[in-house]
């Protein structure tokens, strides 16, 4: 049982992993190591760094800064957390169970580029499997995505719906996963319906009837959890108060997917907070 649990390994997450970790918590720190950072060339407007530093130095620095400090980083992917007596992590290698968490992973990820994904959205087309499944009862529906997000996504559905296929549109599954379901791999032209989704068109021109589409590809992002949770979300981030408190007890967010300006001298200052915040509400 760990004190906080701490979801993104990016500036926001590590910053409140270190003053978490600095006043005697219990922290672990869970990401698949990909953050956008790495992929900046070259950051000029940020503090400390005359002649600039490259995203992928000033991440691997902050992650050397919290192991220094004997804060315990993993390298795994987060598919789901619930709350019972305490929040449960589920990744794809093992579960984790804490008192906190705080969500970490950037901005959600861009809606697929599909035909008639907008107009369906709430009328058969779901980011959410825990949240919508009830509405797809003895339904057929799909998952779209490839990925262990995905394959999560359908082990909710299954004891639902009537049936689950599902869509990569284009992509190859994930490879070393047991999966018990009908898999389309064709690229998809578009979905069709009236009021509500009622078809899918791939490019071959192929046609499938189907009730609901769960998207989920890539990772889940902060957003997708957050949204499991039940945290209220606006315009695709995550509410939070003063505290960097989510509209759940004891679940935080912090950095990119809070919204606002997406920079990394933000992310550090709402790390900060919400790694101070987790202490207050442990030992109120």
């Amino acid at each position: 049982m760990y004190d906080v649990i701490i979801v993104g390994s990016g500036p926001a997450g590590i910053t409140a992993s270190i003053y978490a970790k600095r006043r005697n918590l219990s922290v672990l720190v869970i990401s698949k190591n990909d953050s956008a950072l790495k992929k900046t060339e070259k950051i000029e407007n940020y503090y400390g760094f005359p002649n600039g530093i490259t995203g992928k130095d000033l991440y691997e620095n902050g992650i050397k800064q919290a192991q220094n400090l004997k804060i315990e980083i993993i390298e795994d992917e987060v598919v789901s957390i619930e709350y019972l007596n305490n929040f449960k992590v589920e990744t794809v290698n093992s579960n984790y169970e804490a008192k906190s968490v705080i969500l970490s992973t950037g901005t959600n990820r861009a809606v697929p580029k599909i035909n008639g994904i907008k107009e369906f959205e709430g009328k058969g087309i779901s980011y959410c499997a825990v949240c919508d499944a009830y509405f797809f009862k003895g339904k057929d529906v799909a998952v779209l995505g490839s990925g262990n997000y995905a394959i999560h996504e359908l082990e909710q559905l299954k004891p639902i719906a009537k049936s689950v296929t599902v869509l990569t549109n284009g992509d190859k599954i994930i490879e070393n996963r047991s999966i018990e379901a009908n898999v389309i791999e064709k690229p998809i032209r578009s979905f069709r319906g009236d009021s509500k989704i009622e078809e899918i068109e791939f490019v071959d021109n192929t046609k499938k009837q189907i009730s609901g589409v769960f998207i989920a590809q890539g990772t889940a992002t902060s957003n997708d959890l957050a949204r499991k949770m039940g945290a209220r979300i606006e315009n695709n981030s995550i509410i939070v108060n003063e505290n960097m408190e989510t509209t759940v007890p004891n679940l935080f967010a912090c950095g990119d997917c809070t919204g606002g300006l997406l920079q990394i001298s933000k992310a550090i200052y709402e790390g900060a907070i919400a790694g101070l915040s987790v202490l207050k509400n442990i030992t109120t």
